[in-house]
């Protein structure tokens, strides 16, 4: 009778490291970084203020920011990446920011979460008016 051996055996006995994936969720306080979830910009425009719906928003896949407009001429805006699963939102309306992968929403206010799976509110951006233009701060 031969004993084959159990690959946990053989890890162990050719001294062989197994490796653990780590998964965490955006946002979490221990990923080790330190680092905000939003990108720095150093000013940059995003929009005129016109190109922002009020009661609506939009989208800047490129900086991951999205910019809200709850109230005439009362501009939020929020990181654009979930925090259920680190997708990308993908669209604004009725007064929600949604998340295409699992269907989190997050209102326009204040980014706290009004549906879904996602445990926290999107982390605020900080954005500048200067006249009729938005700028990441």
């Amino acid at each position: 009778m031969t004993h084959r051996p159990k690959r946990r055996t053989v890890l162990l006995a050719t001294g062989a490291v197994p490796l653990a994936a780590g998964c965490s969720k955006y946002g979490d306080s221990n990923s080790g970084s330190g680092s905000s979830p939003v990108p720095a910009s150093g000013g940059q425009e995003l929009a005129k203020t016109s190109e922002i719906p009020v009661g609506g928003g939009k989208i800047f896949n490129d900086q991951k920011v999205v910019v809200t407009q709850p109230a005439k001429g009362e501009f939020k805006a929020f990181s654009a990446i979930c925090t259920h699963q680190g997708c990308t939102v993908g669209s604004v309306a009725n007064g929600t920011i949604d998340c295409p992968c699992h269907g989190s929403k997050y209102r326009i206010a204040d980014g706290s979460v009004a549906g879904g799976p996602a445990p926290k509110p999107l982390p605020p951006a900080p954005i500048k008016v200067e006249g009729n233009s938005i700028h990441l701060a």
